[in-house]
C-alpha cells in the first residue's frame, strides 16, 4: 500500500495512492485517524488492506504522509563519501540527532527560507516510519517495527547548524522537512538495501547514492536507537544523506529564492519543492 494525507494544511485526510488516483479512507472507514501513532496502535494498516477501490482523480496537495510523530530523529554522516566530503572521519557509532516534528511539511509545499539563517542545504534521505512501539529492539527483528518508508529533504540552515554549537535549530526551522510523497508499505519496496536516491536544484543533479552504501543499516539503527529510548508508532528515522549536498562544493552552493528541489528514491517517488523568501 502507499498511504498518503491529502488536504489542506491542518485538514488532511487519510488516503491511499492508487496509480495517480487518491482513495479517500474516511468514505469507507468513518472512523479512522489521522496516520499518526493512533493509526498504527488500532491496526489500521491491517484493517485498510482489504480495501478495494481504484480511487478516483483530484487535483489536491498532498501533505506529509505522517502527522504529529513523537519524535524525528535524524543521522549524521551515515554514508561514507558524505562524511569524506565534509573531511570528517566516519564515525564509530551512529551519530544522532534530532529535528522539531513542527518542521515536517508536504511533498510539494514550499522551503520557506528563515530569517534568521542562511546557506540553507538539501540533503535527501530514506525515512523509516516505525508501526510499533518497542524498546530494545533486536536487529534480527527491526523489520518486524517498521510500517513503511518515505522520502525526506534533511533541509539544513548551515549557519545554525555550525555557529550554534548544536544542530537542532538549523535542522528544525519551519518547512525543513519535506516528507513523502507516499509511506510505502515494505511489500512495495524490492530490496530496501538496493535504492537509488538523487537530488536535483533546478534539474541538475546534486546528490546520487544508494541505501546499499549507509554505514550503520536500518536493523543496527533500531537496536541502538531503541537500547534506550523508546520508539513509538509513527516515529520517524531519517537514515541520513549521501555525499553532494550544497556546502561542501568548491565553492559552497545553497538554497535562494527561486530553486526548486527535487528529492528521490526510487520505488517510492519524489518530493518537489520550490523554496520561497521569508515570510
Amino acid at each position: 500500500m502507499r498511504l498518503i494525507r491529502f488536504g489542506n494544511p491542518g485538514e488532511e485526510r487519510p488516503g491511499l495512492w492508487q496509480d495517480g488516483r487518491i482513495v479517500d479512507l474516511r468514505h469507507h472507514f468513518q472512523d479512522i485517524p489521522d496516520i499518526g501513532e493512533t493509526f498504527f496502535r488500532e491496526g489500521w494498516l491491517d484493517k485498510i488492506a482489504a480495501v478495494n477501490d481504484a480511487g478516483v482523480p483530484m487535483d489536491v496537495r498532498l501533505g506529509s504522509p505522517v502527522a504529529r510523530p513523537s519524535k524525528l530523529i535524524c543521522l549524521g554522516k551515515n554514508y561514507l563519501e558524505h562524511a569524506q566530503e565534509g573531511h570528517f572521519d566516519a564515525p564509530e557509532k551512529p551519530l544522532l540527532f534530532a529535528k522539531a516534528p513542527s518542521a515536517l511539511s508536504g511533498p510539494t509545499d514550499p522551503i520557506v527560507l528563515p530569517r534568521s539563517c542562511g546557506q540553507v542545504d538539501w540533503e535527501v534521505e530514506l525515512a523509516v516510519v516505525v508501526g510499533r512501539e518497542g524498546k530494545r529492539i533486536a536487529p534480527e527483528t527491526a523489520f518486524d517495527y517498521i510500517a513503511g518508508y518515505t522520502v525526506m529533504n534533511d533541509v539544513s540552515g548551515r549557519e545554525a547548524q555550525f555557529g550554534d554549537g548544536q544542530w537542532f535549530r538549523g535542522k528544525s526551522f519551519d518547512t525543513f522537512a519535506p516528507l513523502g510523497p507516499v509511506l510505502a508499505t515494505p511489500d512495495e519496496i524490492g530490496d530496501i538495501c538496493d535504492l537509488t536516491l538523487t537530488a536535483r536544484v533546478d534539474g541538475q543533479r546534486m546528490q546520487t547514492g544508494n541505501t546499499g552504501d549507509l554505514i550503520f543499516d536500518i536493523p543496527h539503527l533500531m537496536a541502538y536507537i531503541s537500547e534506550d529510548i523508546t520508539l513509538l508508532p509513527g516515529d520517524i528515522i531519517s537514515t541520513g544523506t549521501p555525499a553532494g549536498v550544497g556546502i561542501f562544493r568548491e565553492p559552497p552552493i545553497t538554497l535562494a529564492a527561486g530553486n526548486v528541489v527535487t528529492c528521490r528514491i526510487d520505488g517510492i517517488g519524489e518530493l518537489v519543492n520550490p523554496v520561497v523568501a521569508p515570510n
